[in-house]
């Protein structure tokens, strides 16, 4: 997946707070647990589901036309 792609629908203030959280995460946060309760892992989660939600009302705009 190409960085555009990766960022699609995500604005500059979103995409730089979430590297701030993302690194409070890795230095203040839990040692090790499951995939289920990693903090990294839910907010990667939610992060990917904002870019398809955006790629999919890109697409429905553009007339389902993929690219």
């Amino acid at each position: 997946m190409s960085r555009k792609e990766d960022r699609e629908g995500l604005s500059i203030w979103y995409r730089l707070w979430y590297r701030v959280k993302y690194t409070a995460w890795y230095v203040m946060g839990p040692a090790q647990l499951g995939e289920a309760d990693d903090p990294h892992a839910r907010m990667r989660r939610r992060r990917e589901a904002k870019v398809a939600e955006a790629r999919a009302a890109r697409l429905a705009r553009e007339g389902g036309t993929g690219g």
